[in-house]
């Protein structure tokens, strides 16, 4: 009887053993699931975290360069402004409110706000409508510009509104300068891209590098000069005698909306005077 009590003995203690083993193998499973889900956690909450701070990077240089663009701009306004509002007024804002309107006049330009309400962008002669015609004061071969650059010529005139070329079409040329005073030519759109055009009638003494400014050269009835155009990105020789210079626009046609028109107020005379010259000869 002894020896059978030992036997139930070591079965019990066999049992109890392998239930523990169990249970431990168990507690181990679900352990390991809970690690995983910290660990997996705490992945996907660092990964988390650098994108939110590499999009907080990109949002923050964005800010810097959205700054710049309206700090230029900004600038350019105080200039604008300094030309016809006197520095009293100035320091009088309310005085200042009451100057300020829709259309300015500076020097030989009166500048009108205008708004795009129609583009074209996808064919080789490109247009654009304004929401401005003859009632406020728009006459055709006035220029259409922003702070970025020229976008078009106004062609003809309703009542309410004004058909341009675009300045992606070549019937539009620019009279453009590589920098404040280097050489003079015309400016075209190169016909491949919203981005490119080309600076033509270069001559060959005159020296440039990538990324020099093109401004336009104010050889012209329409536009006013030193408006920013381009970039200098590459060069070729014509002909043994000329450059053709590849630019890089500044302006965004594909998100253009708002415009400055410009009136040369004294062109028709230049153009009387011109013909009085030619009849002449």
């Amino acid at each position: 009887m002894p020896r059978k009590g030992n036997i139930i003995t070591i079965i019990i203690n066999a049992a109890i053993f392998i239930l523990m083993e169990v249970a431990a193998l168990n507690m181990l499973s679900n352990s390991a699931k809970m690690q995983n889900f910290f660990i997996s956690k705490a992945a996907h909450g660092f990964q988390g975290g650098i994108w939110g701070s590499t999009e907080s990077v990109k949002h923050y240089f964005s800010l810097i360069k959205e700054n710049e663009s309206l700090s230029k701009e900004n600038f350019r306004l105080n200039q604008l402004l300094r030309s016809y509002v006197t520095e009293e007024e100035l320091e009088n804002m309310d005085s200042l409110y009451n100057a300020m309107s829709d259309t300015s006049t500076v020097g030989e330009f009166r500048y009108m706000s205008g708004t795009i309400v129609k583009i074209s962008s996808n064919k080789q002669h490109n247009y654009l409508i304004i929401g401005q015609g003859s009632e406020d004061g728009v006459v055709p071969q006035s220029g259409i510009i922003t702070s970025q650059g020229v976008v078009g010529i106004v062609e003809s005139v309703s009542r309410h509104y004004s058909y341009a070329l675009s300045f992606m079409n070549p019937e539009v040329n620019v009279s453009a300068r590589l920098g404040h005073e280097g050489a003079i030519g015309p400016l075209t759109w190169d016909g491949k891209s919203s981005g490119g055009a080309l600076l033509k009638e270069i001559p060959l003494q005159y020296k440039f590098q990538p990324g020099d400014t093109v401004y336009t050269s104010g050889y012209s009835s329409i536009f006013p000069s030193d408006i920013p155009l381009g970039l200098v990105t590459d060069s070729r020789i014509v002909n043994g005698a000329t450059y053709e210079i590849s630019i890089d626009l500044l302006q965004d046609f594909g998100s253009v909306r708002f415009v400055t028109i410009v009136n040369n107020i004294g062109r028709e005379e230049m153009e009387e005077l011109e013909k009085m010259e030619e009849e002449k000869k």
